[in-house]
């Protein structure tokens, strides 16, 4: 896969809602711009509009690289965006999952609905059994992970996790802190396999 120099890229979750609140559409373009000036390849799912199309929009309008995978019957309905560096046209929602992650060193969501939370959790999953090992980042605009990271918690609480868990991800406030979380996210090995079962 042709990257930037740096070689690093990193997989967003995001939605393609146009009536959420504007601040998230605004916080994925500024996310878009901050991968981008730090030379990170950015792989998502390809959409054109909602916080999809601002990620994308962001990326490139500084320059940057932006890898969109998209469903075939997604782009029949022409939901992808048109001026991404790069679209891959993929048989079903699996295949992008997938393709998404192995493409990248890191894992970063922003908020969404089911389906953003769906390949979120997926990610903890895998990471969980040791089978992903990158960071994964969760940008809190408007306090939108707050609850989610409460359930987590008490997921840990009720000894459904274990308390090493809650290494697996960090939560940051902006799109501006996403480097350096990433950057100082706790290692992880295949060894998290010792303590997935609780």
């Amino acid at each position: 896969m042709p990257e930037q120099e740096s070689g690093r890229a990193a997989c967003v979750y995001c939605a393609s809602s146009r009536s959420s609140h504007p601040d998230y559409r605004r916080a994925a373009h500024r996310l878009g711009e901050v991968l981008a000036d730090s030379s990170v390849t950015v792989v998502y799912g390809g959409g054109a509009v909602g916080s999809m199309g601002a990620l994308a929009d962001g990326v490139l309008s500084r320059g940057g690289r932006v890898i969109g995978i998209l469903p075939r019957f997604m782009a029949e309905l022409e939901w992808g965006h048109k001026g991404l560096s790069d679209l891959k046209l993929v048989e079903d929602l699996r295949t992008r999952k997938h393709m998404m992650l192995s493409m990248s060193q890191a894992a970063i969501a922003l908020p969404g609905g089911s389906g953003t939370l769906e390949e979120l959790l997926e990610a903890i999953t895998l990471k969980r059994l040791g089978l992903y090992l990158n960071p994964i980042v969760l940008v809190n605009t408007r306090n939108f992970y707050t609850p989610f990271v409460a359930l987590l918690q008490r997921a840990v609480d009720e000894h459904f996790m274990d308390e090493r868990h809650l290494l697996m991800w960090q939560v940051v406030g902006t799109p501006e802190e996403v480097p350096q979380a990433l950057a100082v996210a706790p290692p992880w090995s295949a060894d998290a396999r010792s303590f997935a079962a609780v």
